[in-house]
């Protein structure tokens, strides 16, 4: 071509990229590199790492109201099983990711795992040279006519778990008059005989789920005393019973008799538990008294480890080890044969009086922190480990871990005065229920783990079903609906 002619071309297309003299003299035939034009009549945006869901999800959330924004997330909740499978129907239809199954939208690995499965290769090009022959229990007719593949079918078909709904109505309430609003006394406790006792004011009162029958079990004003703490025996015959003054009285729930009164507190007992035949009491006088009932009362062992008051305790479930936690702001792990505490936490940053042992785990513990901590605390007692932690956003009152279930169950107090269902170890919040105006001081589980009963400084005890009995036994299940509203 005439490089005249090519010049005057190349001007009309983009004046800027024409050849100049010193650039023509540098070109030594007409086979010299073509000038490159930068202009283009298309623009094509890179979209490598965008993230459209988080995009589009944003875009939508900044034109609700917050209202509207909750409703869409109980709405994306229970709907977020249906996505998981539509996603994974088109990874399979798009992608070939052969998902034969659907993901569980809880399960945060698996979530993961559906979601990042190829995303090195988007689109795969390959040539099928061998045809599969038709197998009628696994392959898709051959004269079908959906577009689905067979692993689409197969996804389809897949068994799908219904999810379990926890109520957000508790199915009974209470009147629970002269129930104190204090956050160092344990006032409710549920027995393994579905004995329920509650102290108010000065008595201790006992309702029984299987005859509705209301029974006032003792009565500490003719001593000018008042009931601060109250705990069942694992048999669920005795129920101890701790005082202002100090003492620890034991009395025999069949007979409505008083058994013993034990002494060695100068001050109010507001946290017991029992080992066997065993008793454990903390008191505002910092100490820990261990004392077993069927001996003479100078038999006890005294567990000086706290600064302030003991406000919870608990035994682990093989019985070797007690936890303590105290307005001190400790949590202290005890064993069965020393004085002095083999373990001490001190991540919390108010008083530790929700404790609970895990069920499932051994040597796994939970810890609640008050107003100015608001965190929940998980720790591995065998190796003094501190596992993992979470803000609850409010003061931590209670703490109990599902009996069959990796799930537990905590009540709270400022400021929002809820009560949450936990999966662990995700802590991931399966459910949320609220009613009780005040601090949700005390819980109890029933004996066959499936509900709770929570009690407040609303002078209330609200009942809830909120864990699931995933083993299959031949007991029958406990009648809980069989109390009367009392005033």
């Amino acid at each position: 071509m005439d490089q005249e002619y090519e010049r005057r071309l190349l001007r009309q297309i983009n004046p800027q990229n024409v050849p100049t003299e010193a650039g023509q003299a540098k070109c030594v035939s007409a086979t010299c590199s073509p000038v490159s034009v930068k202009s283009g009549d298309r623009f094509i945006p890179t979209r490598a790492g965008s993230n459209w869901s988080i995009n589009f999800h944003y875009a939508n959330e900044n034109c609700r109201s917050p209202n509207q924004n909750h409703k869409a997330k109980d709405a994306s909740s229970d709907s977020s099983k249906d996505a998981v499978a539509y996603a994974a129907l088109l990874r399979n239809e798009l992608l070939g990711a052969g998902i034969e199954s659907v993901p569980d939208p809880h399960t945060d690995d698996r979530r993961q795992a559906v979601l990042s499965h190829d995303s090195h290769s988007l689109f795969r090009y390959t040539v099928h040279t061998k045809r599969v022959p038709f197998d009628s229990d696994n392959e898709v007719s051959p004269y079908s006519l959906s577009p689905l593949s067979n692993k689409s079918h197969k996804l389809l078909r897949s068994p799908r778990k219904p999810a379990r709904k926890i109520s957000k109505i508790p199915f009974k309430v209470l009147d629970a008059p002269e129930l104190q609003d204090d956050f160092y006394l344990n006032l409710v406790d549920w027995s393994a005989g579905n004995l329920l006792s509650v102290g108010l004011g000065s008595c201790v009162y006992l309702w029984s789920a299987c005859t509705s029958q209301v029974t006032r079990l003792c009565d500490l004003s003719v001593d000018g005393d008042s009931v601060t703490s109250v705990c069942w025996n694992e048999r669920g015959s005795l129920v101890a019973v701790g005082t202002h003054k100090g003492y620890v009285q034991i009395w025999d729930a069949a007979g409505g008799r008083k058994l013993s009164s034990l002494e060695g507190h100068s001050a109010r007992v507001g946290a017991l538990a029992w080992n066997g035949e065993q008793l454990s009491s903390g008191s505002r006088d910092r100490v820990i008294l261990q004392r077993d009932v069927r001996t003479p009362p100078s038999a006890e062992r005294r567990l000086q480890g706290h600064r302030q008051e003991v406000c919870g305790l608990k035994w682990s479930p093989d019985h070797q080890h007690l936890a303590s936690g105290g307005n001190d702001n400790k949590l202290l792990v005890w064993n069965s044969s020393s004085l002095l505490p083999v373990q001490q936490y001190s991540d919390h940053l108010a008083a530790v009086k929700a404790i609970a042992w895990s069920p499932h785990q051994h040597g796994l513990l939970a810890s609640g922190g008050g107003t100015a901590d608001r965190c929940l605390r998980f720790w591995n007692t065998l190796t003094g480990q501190a596992l993992q932690s979470t803000d609850t956003g409010s003061q931590v009152c209670n703490l109990a871990w599902s009996k069959h279930a990796n799930e537990l169950v905590s009540t709270h107090g400022y400021s929002q005065n809820q009560i949450l269902v936990w999966k662990y170890p995700s802590l991931t919040q399966v459910a949320k229920l609220t009613g009780h105006s005040y601090r949700v001081l005390y819980l109890a589980v029933s004996p066959d783990g499936e509900a709770i009963v929570t009690g407040a400084g609303d002078e209330t005890l609200r009942f809830w079903n909120v864990f699931s009995k995933t083993r299959c036994t031949k007991e029958s299940k406990s009648v809980l609906n069989l109390f009367t509203r009392i005033r």
